[in-house]
């Protein structure tokens, strides 16, 4: 066999929740017809084997090696190589991986809502997404970062608790709103996104109608002390 095509670059895995990707660029004059072909070792066994869905790849191509991948502790590499008929290129290797200190923890679905001075913070089922393609992750101690911002004027803290469905945000000032974003993490992988802003009330706000007659009656009442007293004035002179 005659090595002569150029090897691939930037061969990479990227890895979010769990699921991870090959990615690999065609090296510079890598003729349009050519195909690219991956394997993968791990540091138990060292053998290369080739991934059978990625032997016959494009350029542009990614491989998906979540279900090569299934020990979360071990240590992975990934190679990729250019070839077409009696041509072939050297391996590229990618860098060491394991998977659940390299993947990136997205963010899990919640909705929170008030407690009179507190918030409740309501993960959803959903987020098991994360964990789903591996079972030894449910199994691993999860917590939960959490951003909360007071929108009246921007005062903001961080909260970290244990992973569970329903969880209390204490010692909040009633009556008053707050947003709040949340991301995973564990004691191994502290790689995570953020969440979007979830808002909402301690306690449900005074009704708008009810604060325009607060304040009309307390008008009112300022009035009459004003027309009492300058009477009383007026008869003393």
């Amino acid at each position: 066999v005659c090595v002569s095509l150029p090897a691939p670059s930037n061969v990479s895995i990227s890895s979010y929740n769990m699921e991870h990707i090959l990615r690999f660029s065609p090296g510079p004059g890598t003729p349009s017809d050519a195909y690219f072909t991956v394997q993968i070792c791990n540091s138990r066994k060292q053998q290369w084997k080739t991934v059978p869905w990625c032997a016959a790849l494009m350029a542009g191509q990614t491989c998906n090696l979540t279900n090569k991948l299934n020990d979360v502790f071990d240590h992975y590499m990934a190679q990729a190589r250019a070839f077409r008929t009696n041509q072939t290129s050297k391996w590229t290797k990618s860098r060491e991986f394991q998977p659940l200190t390299d993947t990136v923890l997205g963010p899990p679905e919640f909705s929170v809502s008030g407690c009179g001075n507190c918030l409740i913070l309501q993960i959803r089922d959903p987020s098991e997404r994360q964990f789903e393609h591996n079972s030894q992750l449910k199994n691993l101690f999860w917590e939960l970062d959490l951003n909360v911002k007071r929108t009246r004027d921007g005062a903001e803290f961080k909260l970290n608790l244990p992973y569970k469905h329903e969880s209390v945000i204490p010692y909040l000032q009633p009556g008053v709103e707050y947003c709040v974003s949340v991301s995973f993490r564990s004691i191994i992988n502290r790689n995570s996104v953020a969440s979007e802003q979830r808002c909402a009330f301690t306690s449900p706000p005074p009704p708008q109608h009810t604060l325009f007659l607060v304040l009309g009656l307390f008008g009112g009442f300022t009035l009459v002390v004003f027309l009492v007293v300058g009477r009383v004035i007026f008869r003393s002179k």
